[in-house]
């Protein structure tokens, strides 16, 4: 299967750098919009077989414009949400924003097990994602789109990829495309926004990866 991971348009959360992680988070931005109306042209192309969303107000509307031009329906699923911030959400001071990323920086070297403040750990947050692709697989989909969050982005694929660079950090920007391709032997990554990524046969996807950041 081939997977494009989108992250939704920007809010005015991202705007404020705030740990809006909660649903039903913030709304899209002008700014926001015009990204997710890009984006969709941009995947227009794609032969999509469906569109999936988190349960976020940004990642539904992201995916509506995605599903747009193939006529399909967005299949929503609480598994792709964000990372919760837990006790530090909706806060934007440094402090509480270097505690969320220290936290995802240990879950990419593979200390899957430590907790967000008040929220989940590493390893739930990728089991929930992973119970969602399951459903993609199964399905039958040959190419997929998921809109979800920077941050459950960036720690998936690099926690499945068998060719990304463990201890590189990797931005992802705003309807950024992360795209993938493989099952359940294994993910490769082909492509990271504007980059293609050297790869192989699918093979593994296990291991840990580098340093996410929140959405």
């Amino acid at each position: 299967m081939r997977l494009h991971l989108v992250r939704h348009g920007q809010t005015g959360s991202n705007v404020r750098s705030a740990l809006d992680t909660a649903a039903p988070g913030a709304p899209l931005t002008e700014e926001g919009r015009r990204q997710a109306r890009a984006v969709g042209a941009a995947l227009a192309a794609e032969p999509l077989d469906a569109v999936y969303a988190s349960t976020l107000d940004r990642a539904r509307a992201t995916a509506a414009e995605v599903a747009r031009p193939h006529g399909l329906d967005v299949v929503v699923r609480d598994g792709l949400r964000e990372v919760p911030a837990g006790d530090l959400e909706m806060r934007t001071d440094r402090a509480a924003i270097e505690q969320y990323l220290g936290t995802m920086l240990r879950w990419a070297r593979g200390d899957l097990d430590v907790p967000m403040p008040g929220g989940e750990s590493g390893r739930a947050a990728l089991d929930r994602f992973d119970a969602v692709v399951a459903e993609m697989l199964a399905s039958g989909a040959g190419t997929v789109a998921a809109v979800s969050h920077g941050a459950m982005i960036r720690l998936w694929a690099i926690s499945r990829a068998a060719n990304l660079d463990p201890h590189a950090a990797r931005e992802l920007e705003n309807t950024g495309v992360v795209t993938l391709e493989g099952g359940d032997g294994g993910w490769v990554v082909t492509r990271w926004q504007d980059e293609l990524v050297p790869h192989a046969t699918p093979a593994g996807g296990d291991g840990p990866g580098g340093e996410p950041v929140e959405a």
